[in-house]
C-alpha cells in the first residue's frame, strides 16, 4: 500500500476586487454628501452665552449688513420690498418665525426699526441670532 502524504494546494485570498469595492464606497459616500454652506453674507453676530437654536418650519431671515442693507433670505430688498415680504410671510402663516441676523457694528435703530416693520404687520414671532461666545472672545 502507497500511503504517500498528498501535498494540498495553499488558498490563495485575492484582496483587490474588496478593496475596489471598499474605495468605490468611499468615493460614492464622499460625493453624495451634503455640506452645509453658510451664506456669503458677510455678518458679524453679536455674542450670546446662551446656546439655544430655534429652527421652524416656517421661518424668515432678514439679514442686516453693517452698512445698514437689508436682505431677505439672501435677496437684497429695500424697504418696500422687505415691507413686501413681511406681508406675504404673514398671508402665508401669521406664525412665522422671523429671525433678524444683524451685524454687531449696525445702528440699533435699524434693527428696531425692522422689529417694529414686523410687529406693525401682525408678525410677533421675532429673534434675534447670535452666536455662541467663546472663552476669550468678547
Amino acid at each position: 500500500m502507497n500511503f504517500s502524504a498528498r501535498r494540498r494546494e495553499e488558498m490563495i485570498v485575492d484582496v483587490t476586487p474588496l478593496i475596489d469595492i471598499i474605495f468605490q464606497l468611499v468615493l460614492f459616500f464622499m460625493v453624495s454628501t451634503t455640506f452645509v454652506t453658510s451664506p456669503g453674507i458677510e455678518v458679524d453676530l453679536p455674542r450670546s452665552s446662551s446656546d439655544t437654536i430655534l429652527q421652524d418650519d416656517s421661518e424668515l431671515e432678514i439679514w442686516v449688513t453693517r452698512d445698514g442693507a437689508v436682505q431677505v433670505d439672501e435677496v437684497a430688498v429695500d424697504w418696500d420690498g422687505l415691507t413686501g415680504r413681511l406681508k406675504a410671510a404673514r398671508t402665508a402663516d401669521t406664525s412665522t418665525l422671523i429671525i433678524i441676523k444683524a451685524d454687531r457694528d449696525v445702528d440699533h435703530g435699524r434693527v428696531v426699526a425692522v422689529m417694529d416693520l414686523a410687529r406693525s404687520l401682525g408678525l410677533s414671532r421675532l429673534a434675534i441670532a447670535t452666536e455662541a461666545n467663546v472663552a476669550g472672545q468678547e
